[in-house]
């Protein structure tokens, strides 16, 4: 990409969406475009079709979709699946008939099988079944890869896809129903020690193991791909370590300096026993992460706790 070539993020003001807008802001990209979902509705396929003639992007970044942890995966089932299957349909769409140079899909690490081997080889998808409370999340995340590898053998575009292991950072839903485990532990165990409560309920047995990036790192992994591949394989990324939920939460209470203890709700769902990343073609194409999950728990409390200040 030259730093002045028109680059399209979609989602922008997501988690992920703005990292990668910080990231390409760092390294001096200045040509960058974007619309709010109130300005643009993506499920919207004339009004995506409108935007590609209008401003004829060169690399666009496919970061926007409907996401949530395990209750609202679950419960929200159609929305998720309809919702995430037009937005990036009218995307990679609409990029193949504007000729887009290239285009970069992220997925995400449910598109694997429940009960797949560890670490999740790239080779995997499609060997066994999803899990049941996010498959149609998974489902949509698949066709989206599929869509990339379509219009590639079809029509010859240069679209990519990358699969993101579990993410957190700047910008994180901290919604105490449909957040990720991650921001949701950040939330209970602040609350927990302000209002001097002697336990947190998490949810599940705590034995699930996930790996976890923070999201600077992932953007970064995302502008070095968008620069230095090009192949028709998706590309894992994350940082090729997991740890136990119940792990997860000491270290969280360890960050936030909270003295009480936690209590596990096994009448919640787990979710799939173990998601950790095989990222071995991503560390052969020269990339590694370099924020540590305490420094990242570190600068998401941070965060969070400036939020809370401008929220509260």
């Amino acid at each position: 990409m030259q730093l002045n070539e028109k680059i399209y993020i979609a989602g922008h003001r997501g988690m992920v969406g703005s990292a990668i807008l910080r990231s390409l802001k760092q390294k001096g990209f200045k040509n960058i475009i974007y619309r709010s979902s109130s300005a643009l509705d993506l499920r919207n396929q004339q009004a995506v079709e409108d935007f590609f003639e209008e401003e004829k992007p060169a690399y666009v970044f496919v970061a926007a979709a409907k996401v949530g942890g395990i209750i609202a995966n679950n419960t929200y089932r159609a929305d998720f699946l309809y919702d995430n299957l037009m937005m990036e349909s009218n995307i990679i769409h609409s990029a193949y008939k504007n000729n887009v140079s290239k285009l970069m899909f992220l997925g995400s690490s449910c598109i694997y099988p429940k009960l797949a081997p560890q670490p999740l080889k790239e080779e995997y998808l499609l060997t066994g079944l999803l899990e049941s409370t996010n498959e149609p999340y998974a489902i949509a995340k698949i066709a989206g890869i599929k869509l990339c590898e379509a219009y590639r053998d079809q029509y010859g575009c240069n679209f990519i896809s990358v699969m993101p292991t579990n993410l957190y950072g700047t910008g994180d839903n901290y919604h105490p129903q449909n957040s990720h485990v991650l921001p949701a532990l950040i939330r209970k165990v602040h609350e927990a020690k302000e209002n001097n409560s002697s336990k947190v309920v998490v949810w599940g047995t705590g034995n699930p193991r996930r790996e976890f990036m923070f999201a600077d790192d992932l953007a970064d992994a995302c502008v070095f791909l968008m620069e230095n591949y090009s192949e028709k394989a998706f590309v894992n990324i994350g940082v090729g370590t997991d740890i136990s939920i119940r792990e997860l939460a000491e270290l969280v209470k360890e960050v936030i300096g909270y003295n009480g203890s936690f209590v596990f709700d096994t009448s919640r769902p787990d979710g799939t026993p173990q998601k950790l990343m095989d990222v071995s073609r991503l560390h052969a194409l020269g990339w590694k992460h370099t924020i540590s999950l305490r420094e990242g728990i570190q600068l998401a409390y941070k965060d969070f706790l400036k939020r809370e200040v401008v929220e509260g």
